[in-house]
């Protein structure tokens, strides 16, 4: 028997012995697992399995730690869930319609010992509160990022989005990721800091003005009769910093957190020491 004809000879045995243990499965009144097929339809797209390399590199973005909550949108066999669990000890929850890649994420995360971590259950992802997760992950199509935006800016600073392939449009990714023609994106959700706020440190007060276009930002200080521009204003979750040349020529650089309608955190300059300011809304 030559090579062609042993490998034709093992695909005919490998068949008649899956055709058996189905047989023996009907035969005592159990139904064959599940085995998901690459491009099944599913309720809003298609399944394609996104590849472990690619999985455990959006996770590495996201920066998942055992503090996290990863909630996987269309969850599909449970991989990215079963993986932020098993290799980076973060609760996990995993959002699927289909009931049977539900049953089928369950077992394989038995099998992967992080039942307890890693759970699934069976919902529409836009009618499921995940407000609670840390990192949110997906492989969705363009269309369904758009629709689930608005729910996804309104989350806590400092949320992580990763998306397999799929942008978000104009909401620009803070990373972009390319693995063999793959790419993954990442978002950090940023504070609400559009509009006017007061800031105050020591004995100076200023109003500062802000524009926000997501976590893109730019604004002005009013000092007396002039309006300056701010110089290297960033936004990154919950993190802020921007300076400004005061009326005495002096470079401010604020930085801090956004709580809310308040901010707070250190401002230098080279004529003082460093000191402390609070900003609220207006």
């Amino acid at each position: 028997m030559n090579t062609l004809q042993f490998a034709v000879a093992r695909a005919a045995l490998a068949i008649l012995a899956a055709g058996a243990f189905g047989a023996t499965a009907l035969a005592q009144g159990q139904a064959p697992e599940f085995t998901p097929q690459v491009g099944q339809a599913g309720k809003d797209v298609i399944w394609v399995p996104t590849p472990e390399e690619l999985v455990e590199r959006m996770l590495r973005m996201a920066q998942t730690t055992p503090n996290d909550f990863v909630v996987d949108l269309g969850s599909g066999d449970g991989r990215i869930a079963i993986a932020a669990a098993k290799k980076f000890g973060a609760r996990s929850l995993g959002v699927e319609f289909n009931p049977d890649m539900v049953e089928l994420s369950n077992r394989n995360a038995a099998k992967a010992g992080v039942n307890g971590k890693a759970q699934f259950k069976r919902a529409d992802i836009f009618d499921t509160d995940f407000s609670q997760a840390t990192v949110v992950t997906m492989y969705l199509l363009p269309g369904l990022n758009l629709k689930l935006r608005p729910k996804l800016l309104e989350m806590k600073p400092g949320t992580r989005i990763v998306s397999h392939q799929f942008s978000m449009d104009d909401w620009q990714a803070d990373e972009m990721t390319n693995l063999e023609g793959r790419r993954a994106y990442l978002w950090i959700v940023p504070a609400q800091v559009h509009g006017a706020w007061r800031i105050q440190s020591g004995g100076d007060t200023f109003d500062l003005t802000l524009e926000q276009r997501y976590q893109m930002i730019d604004g002005n200080v009013r000092l007396g009769a002039i309006n300056a521009g701010l110089r290297e204003p960033r936004l990154q979750g919950d993190r802020i910093g921007f300076a400004f040349v005061d009326n005495a020529g002096v470079r401010r650089e604020f930085s801090g957190r956004v709580n809310g309608n308040a901010m707070a955190g250190t401002v230098k300059s080279d004529a003082a020491a460093e000191a402390q300011w609070t900003a609220a809304r207006r």
